[in-house]
């Protein structure tokens, strides 16, 4: 993994401070920061005359250079200083660490713009800088020039808010892990090497780690979980992440992700055009372990549940069939019309499990579920749906805090219905061309229990495959709604 590791508060003077370079903002109006206006008077007006002929517009994201007695200054654009908020400073921030990072240019200064918003922005600032200096370089052997490809490791924020800071280069670092994840290939991102991260996160966050295997699962009673895992060698496994930071009584919130390390399809076998993607098939698991690798730094004072049932879906002589009866951890049993919606099977059980075991506050669970929902909304937001308008209020104003971008599908008592089964309880394929994302949340909150507050994330369309942001990868996973998550959680 490869994403600057540090991020430091300073209040020396940028003058005096140690670094690769300076970065400071200027806004459309030609307005410049307090920093960049003691710059432009070193530099005998260059930045100012530079805005004068235009060359300089102050548009968001973009970025002029200058140089000073040895001295490398980043004038970054702010956009318009009415609408400069939280998510203008997170995209500055981004936007810096790729320059820099383009530049192999270790350890850059960046002024902190966080006095120019109504909101405190240390935190998104700091988030900017790490996730803007993403790169998976894991496979990369060489370069042209034969040197090691350049990581930045270090940045410094001058004045600022120091907690507020670390906080958010400790939240940056998890949608990083999150990404990692999920960049990484089937053949290597095996559910046993995904346990394996969570064993590691147990040990950093002083958690329970419980993992069960292919018979121990299926002997529980998982019947669909392990229905969707017969068609694979791989070992399956159901794992378990207990946090407890808060009062023994209080009720935890629980976290289910979805952790098909890769998805043929099964026996309905998909096209062979981009199956390679199905490897992001377990981002979902990826939001909720790089939640839990936040929280195992920030060590907030409540109690979390991390649920992930893990597998390929694999086509193959012991593969369940179209037809088939699967019987869930409740007790329900499921009509299996279509081997390729498999996803909600395996969540089905996991639902079902933490709501019999942990007496949640409530259960939030992350999929790729279903391409209805990128037909719906794109590659933009992440479709929601739940039970309880208190917690998608909550989710609505997360969203809005963390510029991660949500929309709330009906769950319509019409649309419980279309999942009913004529020969079981339910069945895992709605009516056919007809609301399938929908359809998918219908089918899981079967498996929910009853009275629990629970909303399900459809991040089909987000996980992966959207447009390059200032802080987002060029391609590959993107880690998104881990920090609409953990602004949800107050961590």
């Amino acid at each position: 993994m490869s994403y600057l590791k540090k991020v430091n508060h300073s209040t020396e003077s940028w003058s005096k401070i140690q670094a690769g370079l300076i970065a400071v903002g200027v806004f459309e109006d030609g307005l410049l920061t307090d920093i960049a206006k003691e710059v432009d008077a070193a530099l005998n007006g260059q930045i100012t005359a530079a805005i004068k002929m235009g060359d300089i517009k102050g548009k968001s994201g973009k970025i002029s250079r200058f140089y000073m007695d040895k001295k490398r200054i980043l004038v970054v654009g702010l956009g318009k200083k009415d609408k400069f908020n939280s998510e203008e400073v997170r995209k500055a921030g981004g936007a810096i660490a790729k320059v820099t990072t383009s530049l192999e240019i270790d350890h850059p200064a960046v002024e902190c713009f966080c006095k120019y918003t109504k909101e405190d922005a240390c935190q998104p600032l700091a988030e900017g800088l790490v996730m803007g200096s993403y790169q998976f370089l894991d496979y990369k052997t060489e370069k042209k020039d034969n040197q090691k490809q350049f990581t930045l490791t270090s940045a410094v924020i001058l004045s600022g808010d120091k907690p507020q800071i670390e906080k958010g280069a400790v939240i940056g670092a998890g949608v990083c892990f999150a990404r990692d994840l999920g960049n990484h290939p089937g053949n290597v991102m095996t559910p046993t090497r995904l346990s394996g991260e969570a064993a590691k996160i147990a040990k950093e966050g002083d958690m329970t780690l419980t993992v069960f295997d292919r018979e121990q699962f299926t002997n529980m009673g998982m019947g669909s979980f392990a229905g969707v895992a017969q068609g694979t060698d791989e070992p399956p496994k159901f794992i378990l992440l207990e946090y407890y930071g808060g009062e023994k009584d209080e009720k935890p919130v629980v976290l289910v992700g979805k952790g098909l390390t890769f998805d043929s399809g099964g026996i309905s076998l998909k096209g062979s055009a981009s199956m390679d993607e199905m490897k992001f098939d377990m981002c979902g698991s990826g939001v909720v372990m790089g939640v839990m690798k936040s929280v195992a730094a920030l060590k907030p004072k409540m109690n979390i549940i991390a649920a992930i049932p893990s597998t390929e879906n694999m086509p193959g002589g012991k593969a369940i069939k179209p037809g088939d009866i699967l019987t869930a951890y409740n007790g329900k049993t499921i009509e299996v019309l279509n081997t390729d919606a498999e996803g909600r099977l395996i969540l089905a059980d996991a639902l079902a499990y933490v709501s019999k075991h942990f007496d949640p506050a409530y259960i939030l669970d992350f999929a790729t579920l279903t391409g209805a929902v990128l037909v719906a909304l794109g590659h933009i937001a992440t479709g929601i749906m739940g039970t309880d308008n208190a917690l998608i209020n909550k989710i609505q104003t997360s969203s809005k805090n963390t510029g991660e971008k949500v929309w709330e599908l009906p769950m319509w008592d019409e649309y419980l219905d279309q999942v009913k089964s004529k020969i079981a309880d339910v069945k895992n394929m709605g009516e056919a061309r007809q609301a399938g994302t929908i359809a998918g949340a219908s089918f899981l909150n079967a498996f929910v229990g009853e009275d629990i507050p629970w909303a399900h994330f459809d991040i089909a369309g987000t996980a992966w495959g959207e447009k390059e942001k200032p802080y987002g990868p060029k391609k590959g996973a993107t880690g998104n709604v881990v920090r609409l998550v953990l602004d949800m959680l107050g961590v």
